[in-house]
């Protein structure tokens, strides 16, 4: 390595770095989602799965919390440091499938602009593990590529592995390779060897717990979320969306390059076959199935997490490798100079407008419902008032806020969910003398007087109306009810909708 290559290393090693400690920052200041507190109560009790998910993004902040308690920064410490690896692991898959420490360089300063990376690992949820471990998928497929070595499709096993515990999105990685194994004529001979079955094993092997799990309760988390893939009725409005998302979390700049480099890659005078088909395929397959489940149903944009390392990749092809006009020239040039700034001007302005309002003038956006801003405040309202009135136990309709209020109340304090006990099903249960006492609701304006609180509970009684706000802004009423007389069993034991027999007409 040449002393300007070692140099160019090392600077990008110290920018990564700093976008680190700035995402460590952003992680300690801002309040958790409500997801984020609702994945917080999993980790406190480790199982092989979960209604929702695998059980990766447990692991991820049970981890954080053993280092730096259940705080903010506990919860989301282990996901921002995964970037670190992440980062290591996108400069060696582009170092190998395209050569060069410039083009490896910018394909990981490409990725950590982005607002999936910088917002996806400092907000914790399965998107964030799975980005991470579809970066080594990348990576030891390339290894598989440069080496010719049968041993690496066990590290592919073990990345396609980790992916799958994170996200089952995962599944897509296997007819991806399948296709580029297929379309690449030197790479056939794989399919006639061993080690690609031994990698899948090792796949499985590593996915297991999760198989386990769902075997022990009746399929239920494949049921809700394979089942997502069927389509009853088109609704296009859907796809209008999956651009304008992508355009933000990937940044502007990052996805103009991005969009050249795949359009590069489909070009011989930009690398090696065999690269250029690893990146489009791992990239096409997905997109290809988030399409098709746009024609009925909304994608969130972090969804598209496995395909970023693979999109940073592509823009860096176009940046480095790719052959421009000079007016093209021009535009690949100015991109990668901004691109990493832009990234951080942007991640920086969401996290102080999440925090603070500010630059909306203290009015709503979309960041105001799902960030706790002002929960801890009126968490400690709350308590004030189940001491008050002697209540045993908090219930809360929604998983959202049950999770804010275990994250917020008092350690010990007893919260759980009226309905969806799916949801709690790795959780102790509340006991009975907890449950048998008064109760308090935390809920929206008159939230109690919904049917189903009115049959349940003899005596129901309003106590306060309470606002949780950020600034002068109120985000939202919370009304608390005491409950007391319950009448029979206080929580709603229905199976889940993905569970429940078809009615025969």
């Amino acid at each position: 390595m040449s002393p300007a290559e070692t140099r160019l290393l090392r600077g990008t090693a110290a920018v990564v770095a700093g976008l680190v400690l700035l995402r460590l920052i952003a992680a300690a200041w801002t309040p958790l989602t409500f997801d984020e507190a609702y994945y917080w109560t999993w980790s406190k009790h480790l199982a092989g799965g979960y209604y929702d998910h695998p059980p990766m993004v447990a692991v991820v902040i049970r981890l954080g919390t053993l280092i730096a308690g259940d705080t903010e920064l506990g919860v989301r410490l282990v996901s921002v440091l995964l970037a670190l690896p992440m980062s290591w692991a996108v400069y060696r898959t582009a170092e190998l499938l395209f050569g060069g420490t410039r083009i490896a360089s910018s394909a990981v300063l490409l990725l950590n602009a982005t607002m999936l990376a910088s917002v996806g690992t400092m907000i914790v949820t399965p998107d964030a593990p799975l980005l991470v471990a579809s970066s080594f998928v990348l990576l030891t497929l390339a290894q598989v590529l440069a080496t010719g070595r049968g041993v690496w499709w066990l590290g592919v096993g073990v990345a396609v592995g980790a992916a799958l515990l994170s996200k089952y999105t995962a599944m897509l990685f296997g007819p991806a390779i399948l296709i580029w194994l297929i379309a690449v004529p030197k790479l056939r001979r794989w399919l006639v060897s061993p080690w690609p079955y031994l990698g899948g094993l090792v796949a499985l092997a590593v996915f297991s717990p999760v198989i386990w799990w769902n075997a022990e309760h009746q399929w239920v988390s494949f049921i809700k979320q394979l089942g997502r893939a069927r389509i009853d009725s088109l609704n296009p409005a859907f796809i209008a969306e999956l651009i304008p998302t992508q355009i933000a979390f990937a940044t502007p700049l990052v996805f103009l390059l991005g969009a050249m480099g795949l359009y590069a890659l489909m070009r011989r005078d930009s690398g090696a076959w065999p690269s250029r088909l690893l990146i489009s395929v791992t990239f096409w397959t997905i997109v290809v199935y988030f399409i098709w489940h746009s024609l009925h149903a909304r994608v969130e944009a972090n969804w598209f997490a496995p395909v970023y390392p693979a999109f940073a990749i592509a823009a860096a092809v176009a940046a480095h490798l790719a052959p421009w006009k000079a007016r093209m020239r021009r535009t690949v040039d100015f991109c990668l100079r901004w691109a990493g700034p832009g990234g951080v001007l942007m991640f920086t302005a969401l996290v102080v407008q999440a925090n603070t309002g500010l630059l909306s003038g203290y009015r709503r956006d979309a960041t105001v419902r799902s960030i706790g801003v002002g929960f801890r405040e009126l968490a400690g309202e709350i308590e004030s008032a189940r001491a008050r009135t002697g209540a045993t136990c908090v219930l809360a309709p929604d998983y959202g806020t049950v999770g804010w209020l275990a994250f917020y109340l008092p350690k010990g304090t007893c919260v759980t969910q009226q309905g969806q006990r799916i949801r709690w099903i790795n959780l102790p249960e509340p006991s009975l003398a907890q449950l048998g006492g008064k109760l308090l609701l935390v809920g929206e304006e008159n939230a109690a007087q919904q049917p189903e609180w009115q049959a349940r509970f003899g005596r129901i009684e309003k106590i306060a109306t309470l606002t949780r706000k950020r600034g002068p802004l109120v985000i939202e009423d919370v009304e608390l009810n005491v409950l007391d007389e319950a009448r029979g069993d206080p929580l709603d034991r229905s199976p889940p909708p993905e569970l429940e027999r078809p009615t025969v007409q």
